[in-house]
């Protein structure tokens, strides 16, 4: 069994010889020869270009056996198709161009010609798929409906989320006009996506964790469930709601093909709540990766001691890898998994 075919089965919940393994976005940060591209380009020149996109995405796989790359780019690139560009300050953190606030604001945003204005990312797939060829599943991606609206609606980056929030309780036809052209647009990205030939898509709700229980329904569970209906099972879907993983039945209702699960909870129980034919992606604790290789190899360890007794369950950590997360640590964790017996 090639290594794109044990991810596939694992997406489709199926049994494989051993849990497949990859990295969630960013995979690269933490590599030397990124942040030498890093000094002599900038970010949006490194997710434009789909030659250095490429590179930037095999990075990764050129220093460990993992058995899926995913594309470089970023979540932020369906609002500023939609006409709301974004960067990054100096203090840190993303800084929109300007911030949705009125009925006017969403006007101002056009789903038209999506495919054709991220035309770059759909090249940039091409390449990779013809470098990965048939060993390596390619996984795309794009942010979840209500997590792309945090930024839109706040303007940037922001702890609490509250205008978006408040914007859900107080004006709901107009909360639902922004989301509905967000997922409008997403729908057209993700199939440039799966036509560029992607094995799997994954939808990030990074901020999915905001909402109280009562609104993660309205505010992002049902758009995350249009999206995967529009897909189609076309291709697997994953989805990976951040710091939601107690709403198993709301993420299970999405009928996405795997959920993912960050690192605070217990993976195994998790599996037990899902139906049997939903897999699970995770979750060892990042933070492990800037530990030491013996350390890294005795929690991976036990986590798959957990989880031998389930099928479908693809090895991923519980969140994104850090800038300070050491090579070694990584080596060891891709060689534990490849030996586990």
């Amino acid at each position: 069994m090639n290594c794109r075919q044990r991810f596939l089965d694992a997406c489709h919940c199926k049994p494989v010889d051993r849990p497949p393994v990859w990295v969630m976005r960013q995979a690269g940060r933490h590599l030397p020869e990124y942040r030498a591209l890093k000094e002599q380009y900038s970010f949006h020149e490194l997710t434009q270009n789909p030659e250095l996109a490429l590179e930037v995405t095999m990075q990764p796989l050129r220093r460990y056996d993992m058995d899926a790359a995913i594309i470089f780019t970023d979540i932020l690139v369906i609002p500023e198709a939609m006409g709301q560009n974004y960067g990054f300050p100096e203090g840190g953190g993303i800084a929109m161009e300007w911030a949705v606030r009125s009925a006017g604001d969403i006007d101002k945003l056009s789903t038209d010609g999506i495919r054709e204005k991220l035309d770059y990312v759909g090249k940039s797939l091409e390449l990779v798929r013809a470098e990965l060829g048939d060993e390596k599943a390619l996984i795309g991606f794009g942010g979840s409906p209500w997590t792309l609206a945090t930024y839109m609606i706040e303007g940037g980056s922001s702890k609490d989320k509250r205008r978006a929030r408040e914007l859900f309780y107080t004006d709901r036809p107009l909360f639902d006009r922004l989301l509905t052209k967000i997922t409008d647009a997403l729908v057209d990205y993700l199939q440039m996506q799966i036509d560029a030939g992607v094995d799997a898509i994954q939808i990030f709700d990074s901020w999915g964790g905001v909402l109280a229980a009562d609104a993660f329904e309205g505010a992002s569970v049902r758009w995350m469930r249009e999206l995967v209906e529009k897909i189609d099972g076309q291709v697997p879907t994953i989805v990976f709601s951040r710091d939601m993983h107690e709403h198993t039945d709301a993420l299970a209702s999405t009928k996405a093909n795997v959920l993912g699960v960050g690192w605070t909870a217990r993976l195994a129980n998790v599996k037990k709540q899902l139906p049997d034919d939903v897999a699970v992606q995770g979750n060892l604790d990042p933070v492990l990766m800037n530990t030491t290789p013996e350390l890294v190899e005795r929690e991976t360890t036990k986590l798959l001691d957990e989880m031998s007794q389930f099928d479908g369950h693809i090895f991923n950590l519980g969140h994104g890898i850090s800038p300070q997360a050491k090579i070694e640590c990584m080596e060891r964790l891709v060689e534990t998994i490849k030996d586990y017996a």
